[in-house]
């Protein structure tokens, strides 16, 4: 056998290594910082732990906690010293899985009956965690046999389930063995890893909160309990995301909504269904009429559907075979069976339909602001954002296949024109591709959806990762990602390469040959939905809405009752212009009033008093500006046209 190895980093750069090295060895041979730094390695592309022994040729790279992998790795560890210390303070309960997500991770709990967890328990779990971190143990692994692992385990119900069905490969190795990690004097967690070398890594985490969770996200299996946490690379990474977190929850869009009395959810009208009040209204109107002027700019036909169907559309569509567990319960009706719509799409394909095309009509653009209704989870019901009954800005495109990547690199261009045009800059996407299982259509036609879709991507320069199998029943979509105010992804607008509904449907034109071709179809909803966007915008401008979108743009208040008269003509003439204005009565203190306009984030606040009615000026109060004096009407009309015009600039 050879004394020496030799090992090629990712710079293509080699090490020649003792026979018998490990991954710890090599990172120490690197440099003193990276072995201090580095949490696991990737061995010839597969992630393993720093304690592996290297062989002869190996390509390895040292992951550290400043990169995505790293951090997964690190909120992995934590998540099993979380289960340790629920195992030692409570005697008799069992765990079932505790996965890194994103920001942190959650491990799920079953206690003994009568026991629960509360908020007031993660103070004293988090402090055993600590206990067990300045412990400094060791994390090693250990494969073994399925049986075996079933006796190890036998007091854990859930682990030997997984260990049974071997369903969860994030638990239970590929290789037919079952691996486990084992840390301090007897706790033992299935698992394939890697984890970092020992809990003395960790350190930078919080525990969140406590919620329920069915076991495997079944409602007919058992309830458990569900304790979250987060974990960093550093206090300073979690000071900071817990910072973020206050920031999230002071721009929570439904307190928000409801401080600035925009849109409510009365129980009487069921969850996840909301009201918009006349404030909430205001912005749907202009966000809905710039979504109408851009359409009818970009040569969209505006449509109108009904919002329920007879139960054959869906099952030509393939709804009721791919989607029946998102719709609404079905209406008996005149003998015929109907529900209420999940989706816009099969009625424009109706429209299509509805007479012989030629090759000179496409592309087709139909357009609609259709409602939708979707049967949500109660317990994945949020707000705004994630509703049962929505409006989608939907709109499907006919085309030929050649026009396809023009159509859709058109699409990227006018999506992220109108997204910029309400605030956002930063992009990303997803594309994602034919799910695994359950979709429809020839494996041809996928490739060459996902081709189309990847071309346009390349081209229109945004950064993008594939999401494989994520794509939808029908064919592959990109999803457009935004970064709000502080930092948060969100996903938005979403365009779809569809070559099954025009199949399913037998949709045709007649082309320049003057035979019969099928048209590709192409859906695209831009703002989503507008309830979501509505939402997302209001935590994204914590509810002070640009002045071209805030439900009121000046509010006009008189110093006295004297000065109403004026007040009642300034706002005439604003209103007269097109501005949302209000009139905010003497009835209260002008401080008073003041601090009232300003919570309520109005753009603009005007005061009036003798010297503006003598001079015909305002006193300016801008949001987050200076307070003027005796500025002109005329001037301030200027000012106030520069600033609502500003987003059509953007």
């Amino acid at each position: 056998m050879a004394d020496q190895i030799t090992i090629t980093l990712p710079d293509g750069s080699c090490r020649v290594m003792a026979n018998g090295s490990t991954a710890a060895d090599l990172a120490a041979d690197i440099g003193p910082g990276l072995a201090r730094a580095a949490l696991v390695a990737e061995v010839n592309g597969i992630e393993r732990d720093l304690a592996t022994t290297l062989d002869d040729g190996d390509e390895v790279a040292i992951v550290t906690a400043d990169s995505p992998r790293g951090l997964y790795t690190l909120r992995h560890s934590t998540a099993h010293v979380l289960a340790q210390a629920v195992l030692d303070l409570y005697p008799g309960a069992t765990f079932a899985i505790g996965p890194p997500i994103e920001d942190g991770f959650y491990y799920d709990f079953a206690l003994p009956e009568g026991q629960t967890f509360s908020d007031e328990d993660l103070e004293r779990i988090e402090a055993k965690m600590r206990e067990i971190v300045a412990a400094d143990q060791a994390f090693e692994r250990h494969d073994t046999t399925a049986g075996e692992a079933l006796e190890l385990f036998s007091a854990h119900p859930y682990k030997c389930e997984i260990i049974r069905s071997k369903a969860d490969p994030g638990e239970v190795s590929t290789e037919g063995a079952v691996s486990y990690y084992s840390n301090g004097d007897s706790f033992v967690d299935l698992c394939r890893g890697p984890h970092v070398p020992s809990t003395g890594r960790l350190g930078a985490f919080k525990l969140m909160r406590v919620a329920g969770a069915y076991w495997r996200g079944d409602e007919r299996q058992p309830m458990l309990q569900r304790i979250y946490g987060t974990a960093w690379a550093s206090d300073k990474d979690l000071r900071a995301h817990l910072h973020r977190l206050e920031e999230a929850a002071r721009r929570d869009h439904r307190r928000l909504a409801h401080e600035l009395d925009l849109v409510s959810w009365p129980e009487e009208l069921g969850s996840g269904l909301a009201v918009w009040h006349p404030r909430g209204a205001a912005v749907r109107q202009v966000m809905e009429d710039y979504s109408r002027k851009r359409h009818a700019d970009g040569d969209y036909q505006f449509v109108y559907t009904p919002h329920i169907a007879k139960s054959g559309l869906w099952e030509t569509s393939g709804h009721l075979d791919y989607y029946a567990d998102s719709m609404y319960p079905p209406m008996e009706l005149d003998g015929a069976t109907y529900y209420p719509k999940p989706m816009n799409c099969p009625f424009h394909v109706l429209i299509y339909k509805s007479r012989q095309r030629s090759y000179r009509e496409l592309p087709l653009r139909l357009f609609e602001l259709g409602a939708v209704y979707r049967y949500e989870l109660s317990g994945a019901v949020h707000g705004l954002l994630r509703s049962r009954g929505f409006t989608q800005d939907d709109a499907h495109i006919f085309c030929t296949k050649d026009q396809t990547v023009d159509e859709i690199s058109s699409l990227l261009d006018f999506v992220l024109s109108v997204l910029r045009a309400f605030g956002f800059g930063e992009f990303e996407a997803n594309l994602s591709t034919k799910p695994e299982e359950k979709y429809v259509g020839a494996d041809d036609d996928w490739d060459a959806a996902t081709d189309a879709l990847r071309v346009a991507l390349d081209r229109s320069g945004i950064a993008y990762e594939l999401d494989e199998g994520g794509g939808a029943f029908y064919g592959p979509k990109i999803d457009i990602h935004v970064r709000d105010a502080i930092g948060r992804r969100w996903q938005l607008s979403t365009l779809q390469v569809d070559f099954q509904l025009p199949q399913r449907f037998d949709l045709e034109y007649v082309g320049a040959d003057g035979q019969r071709h099928r048209p590709v179809m192409v859906h695209r909803a831009l703002f989503g939905s507008v309830e979501r966007f509505f939402g997302v915008l209001i935590e994204h401008y914590a509810g002070a809405f640009p002045t071209w979108l805030a439900p009121v743009q000046v509010e006009v208040l008189p110093v006295a009752e004297t000065h109403d008269d004026y007040a009642v003509a300034v706002a005439g003439r604003l209103r007269g212009e097109g501005y949302r204005v209000e009139i905010r009565p003497a009835e209260e203190s002008l401080g008073a009033r003041i601090r009232k306009a300003k919570v309520e984030k109005v753009p603009y606040v005007l005061v009036v008093g003798d010297d503006d009615i003598a001079n015909g000026t305002v006193g300016v109060n801008a949001r987050g500006s200076e307070v003027e004096r005796g500025v002109p009407v005329d001037r301030f009309l200027e000012r106030l046209a520069a600033d609502v015009d500003e987003h059509e600039r953007v």
